[in-house]
């Protein structure tokens, strides 16, 4: 067989589109497959479109080797192609041959793959991806801004890398066994940002299983709940004290009526002996009575509204009243008071004795957070959009984290006992909010504690 009958061969059994056209793309020769197609045009640029015509003519004008376009076969069909020119050498003129190449399939795929990366890059959700090590191969720019991160410090990195530490090894090794079996996983974790901050997401963990179906990788999907989160423990709270609030009444008359005929009757008793060791004790039970009777009023106080009138007040004015009577007490002789009020802070709506007694509680437990130490205590007023913000803080012993969560639970205390009801916390949480305002605290064991109370303006709590 000659070298021409050859070539000939070669080209009609080529399986994918093959023509010989010039320049004008008129057309010489076609291969098996299109004349078996219907193929009938007599120039080849009648098979394309503008956009087509115009990367054909750059292709034979040798400017372009290789492009894709649609490739109408016959006016009922047509193909996504992959379009190759190559010049011939032959004594009849230039010449070239054109392969076309069906690669529907394929761009369809593209495409697929186009609208999937497009929806995981943009979406709202935290998303990364990890090969079968655990390594993150991908991170999405959300994923990026919830973890403060930059994507060079996450490539290569386990997502470890955000552990807050809340969930155990054994809850890892669980969620590892169930995706490297193929399933999918979900649930919700705690995780820490670059800054130390905690958040929370609902994480969604699907393996990526390859057409021989094994595991290749593993994408992780995250919604922040951080403030879903917070709003349930607002509600939780929010439960606990109305459960309480509406046995303050019960307890007021069960426990309330027999302690005022037990007081009766010790003063009875004290007024009527002359013994010195049963006055003594006498007057110890009737401490304990006057005790009680105190952790009852303070339930009964916050369980019903306040009779006392809200008026315009100036917070600089009750921040140093309630300075004042705290540095009257013998805790505070080795403590430093430092304070920074901002002045010509708009007044705010409360009622001022509430508001002194919230930042008593806070203060006298920042003394007793100091206690046998020297320490300093500082308090900070500043106007923050329409809010504004007491920030009162200590030096001293801080609190656990396990224990942030709960210091505003009622009868909750980390004191000795008898040294605390455990209610201080909760009033003003309750007394705070009644204002339209929060209470938000920091802090970290064996470093102190920052309280940071926000009440509306006058004019913001009005609007």
């Amino acid at each position: 067989m000659s070298s021409e009958s050859l070539y000939k061969e070669i080209f009609c059994c080529l399986n994918d589109f093959a023509f010989v056209v010039d320049e004008q793309t008129k057309v010489f020769d076609y291969n098996n497959k299109a004349r078996e197609k219907g193929f009938n045009h007599l120039l080849l640029s009648e098979c394309f479109d503008d956009e087509g015509n115009q990367a054909l003519k750059k292709a034979l004008q040798q400017h372009l080797k290789t492009f894709r376009s649609e490739f109408y076969l016959t006016p009922q069909e047509h193909f996504y192609t992959e379009v190759t020119v190559s010049p011939l050498q032959l004594n009849a003129g230039p010449k070239f041959l054109v392969v076309v190449r069906d690669i529907t399939e394929l761009h369809d795929k593209e495409l697929d793959l186009l609208r999937f990366s497009e929806v995981i890059h943009r979406t709202v959700n935290p998303i990364q991806i990890t090969n079968t090590e655990g390594k993150i191969i991908y991170a999405n720019p959300a994923y990026i801004k919830i973890s403060g991160y930059t994507k060079e410090e996450l490539i290569g990195k386990n997502p470890n890398i955000l552990s807050s530490g809340k969930q155990t090894k054994e809850f890892w090794r669980r969620v590892w066994a169930k995706i490297l079996a193929g399933e999918q996983w979900v649930g919700q974790i705690q995780n820490r940002r670059k800054n130390g901050e905690l958040f929370h997401t609902e994480l969604v963990i699907s393996p990526i299983i390859d057409e021989n179906k094994k595991v290749i990788g593993f994408l992780g999907a995250h919604r922040d709940i951080t403030e879903q989160k917070m709003l349930e423990q607002q509600l939780l709270r929010a439960q606990k004290m109305e459960t309480f609030g509406t046995l303050a009444a019960g307890i007021a008359h069960e426990v309330g009526n027999p302690l005022t005929s037990i007081s009766s009757l010790v003063q009875i008793l004290q007024r009527s002996t002359n013994d010195e060791f049963i006055k003594d004790k006498l007057e110890l039970v009737k401490n304990q009575i006057n005790r009680i009777t105190k952790i009852i009023r303070e339930l009964v106080d916050f369980s019903r509204p306040s009779p006392h009138v809200v008026q315009d007040v100036d917070v600089n004015a009750v921040v140093k009243e309630a300075l004042n009577i705290v540095q009257y007490g013998k805790k505070v002789r080795s403590l430093k008071f430092v304070s920074e009020l901002s002045e010509n802070l708009p007044r705010v709506a409360v009622v001022s004795d509430q508001l002194v007694q919230v930042f008593l509680n806070i203060l006298m437990n920042a003394v007793d957070a100091c206690e046998g130490k020297a320490g300093t205590i500082s308090v900070s007023t500043a106007l923050k959009g329409d809010m504004i913000e007491i920030t009162m803080s200590d030096t001293g012993s801080g609190i656990a984290e396990e224990h942030l969560t709960k210091i505003f639970d009622p009868f909750f205390t980390t004191k000795e006992a008898g040294k605390g009801t455990g209610l201080g916390l909760w009033v003003s949480l309750g007394i705070i909010k009644s204002f339209g305002g929060d209470i938000h605290v920091e802090s970290e064991l064996g470093k102190g504690t920052t309280f940071k109370v926000t009440l509306p303006t006058k004019g913001a709590r009005n609007g």
